[in-house]
């Protein structure tokens, strides 16, 4: 592993991920890539992780293709390496704090956070169409269902800037706090849900939300019903009923695989 992405685990054991290449304004290129899906892939099977941060060294989170790799594939015309679904289906909060400028595949590995943190003076763009490029990384499938069709083919097709307000307001982000907070918040929130929430039903949750996008509304009220009855008279449930009538936190097992 690299001093490429940084990783620092807290007690209360949220992972915060640090691109951390500010030489380069952390542009991605497999030198990010590799250490950081490594780390979510053992992120997501480590007991002691119960929620990720993900945040950029420097100004920027990450704003696209670092441009040395991007001009050698206009040069070469060689393909992009099939970027992996480890972000996409991580079992655990996966949350972004994005500290600056967030653009192309940046945006990419932001969307596939949970939930996202922006600095106010963070800046946004799909950036695709003005580099000769096409919606990468199926960003073309995941931006219509966060902030509808016409939203999103405008973000698509101009790949024109918005700011944090903008971001909140079209629903790309969730909150928007000063630049200098916008770590230690991002940091809280998950705190608060990793002490607080069962792992096994975040997972749950997770998963029923992200799977029922593709699914007729029968057949994902279906599958939560079959999730229900797993939950009823489970450890987690007793923990959390018993945890609110004793008035204490919870005592949450970890995430159980499977």
């Amino acid at each position: 592993m690299t001093d490429a992405v940084l990783a620092d685990r807290d007690d209360a054991g949220v992972l915060t991920l640090t691109f951390n290449r500010p030489d380069r304004h952390n542009g991605w290129s497999e030198e990010l890539q590799l250490p950081y899906y490594a780390l979510l892939e053992s992120a997501a099977v480590d007991p002691d992780v119960r929620a990720v941060v993900v945040t950029g060294a420097g100004r920027s989170f990450c704003p696209g293709a670092d441009m040395g790799r991007l001009t050698g594939l206009g040069e070469g015309g060689a393909g992009l390496p099939m970027q992996s679904p480890v972000p996409r289906r991580f079992p655990k909060p996966l949350i972004a704090a994005i500290n600056g400028a967030c653009a192309g595949v940046g945006l990419v590995q932001a969307l596939w956070c949970h939930v996202r943190f922006a600095a106010d003076t963070a800046k946004f763009t799909t950036a695709f169409a003005r580099r000769g490029l096409i919606a990468e990384y199926g960003m073309g499938w995941m931006l219509p269902r966060l902030v509808g069709l016409e939203n999103a083919l405008d973000l698509l097709v101009s790949a024109r800037t918005i700011d944090a307000a903008e971001a909140k307001q079209l629903g790309l982000v969730s909150r928007v706090v000063p630049r200098d907070e916008v770590l230690p918040a991002a940091q809280a929130y998950a705190r608060d849900i990793a002490v607080h929430c069962s792992p096994q039903a975040m997972a749950t949750i997770t998963r029923e939300v992200l799977d029922g996008l593709d699914l007729p509304f029968e057949e994902a009220y279906n599958r939560s019903h079959e999730d229900m009855n797993r939950f009823l008279g489970g450890p987690d449930l007793r923990e959390g009923v018993a945890s609110f009538l004793e008035k204490r936190p919870p005592r949450f097992p970890p995430l159980q695989e499977g």
